[in-house]
């Protein structure tokens, strides 16, 4: 059985522990507020650049463009997008798991990484990491957005990718949060379940100026909305993460302080009671 002392010291260890868990529950807490608002009122235009884009391709007919089709030969790039700290759950080990438990082999995968533990995970497994944003997650802006879909763009021009993904955490709410995998090039087009009954909704989409030309446009832009919301959402997922872990955190060790003071108060009784023993006994001898 543990000594008195050692109870002691390591109750007084788990309270500073504590202390600190509690303190970063209320900083995860604030920054939380301050993402998720940011998510929720960036959420609808993200939502609509999605559906319209697609709407205009799914009404477009066979178009020859290179954002529409896939490239022979090249890698795969993959935007992974975790945190600079940990602390928080599961949240970095789930979006990690999506490239190394995914379907595509490691030797056909290229990273672009946003956020320092994917970076580490992404070494510490021999994956090829072709650029590091980490330093984008801690305030990310539509500029920062749109210069990652630059470096892309650009790589998939060159032929040196042939597909984009883009490995995110999905806001859903304060306690829910899903690590989600998408497609961002070519561009996928879902397919209707059955023919609209509106004449509308089938007519092939005119462009001006040409389709080459529109699509050079829109496609980049309607990416790297994608690629901002998802850096919006990762940041209010990591937060929520975080509030929850550091919750748990605290309540598990609120149980062991009170599993130690037990112990305590029985280690103290068990030494009185042996020291008035020894005292009964003395003065028996003694007498």
């Amino acid at each position: 059985m543990a000594s008195m002392r050692d109870i002691k010291r390591r109750k007084s260890s788990v309270q500073s522990t504590q202390q600190i868990t509690k303190a970063m529950k209320l900083v995860s807490t604030v920054k939380l507020q301050k993402a998720r608002g940011r998510a929720e009122q960036t959420d609808p235009y993200f939502k609509h650049m999605y559906a319209t884009v697609t709407s205009i391709l799914g009404r477009s007919g066979n178009i020859d463009h290179p954002y529409l089709k896939a490239k022979e030969g090249g890698k795969k790039a993959i935007i992974l997008i975790t945190s600079n700290r940990g602390l928080a759950g599961g949240y970095n080990s789930n979006v990690v798991k999506l490239v190394t438990g995914g379907e595509i082999p490691k030797e056909d995968i290229v990273i672009y990484n946003v956020g320092n533990k994917g970076l580490e995970a992404m070494n510490s497994r021999g994956y090829e990491v072709k650029a590091d944003y980490s330093e984008v997650i801690e305030a990310p802006t539509y500029a920062d957005a749109k210069a990652i879909c630059k470096d892309l763009l650009e790589a998939y021009a060159a032929g040196e990718i042939s597909e984009i993904y883009l490995a995110y955490t999905h806001f859903k709410n304060t306690v829910s949060y899903i690590p989600t995998m998408m497609q961002l090039l070519p561009v996928v087009m879902e397919e209707k379940e059955e023919e609209s009954e509106k004449p509308a909704d089938n007519v092939l989409m005119n462009y001006e100026p040409s389709e080459e030309e529109t699509l050079s446009m829109i496609i980049p832009k309607y990416i790297t909305s994608l690629i901002y919301g998802a850096l919006v959402e990762s940041v209010a997922s990591e937060n929520g993460a975080r509030m929850t872990a550091m919750d748990s955190a605290t309540s598990n060790a609120e149980e062991i302080i009170s599993d130690l003071t037990l112990k305590y108060n029985r280690a103290r009784q068990g030494s009185i009671t042996q020291e008035l023993t020894e005292i009964v006994a003395g003065a028996e001898a003694i007498s």
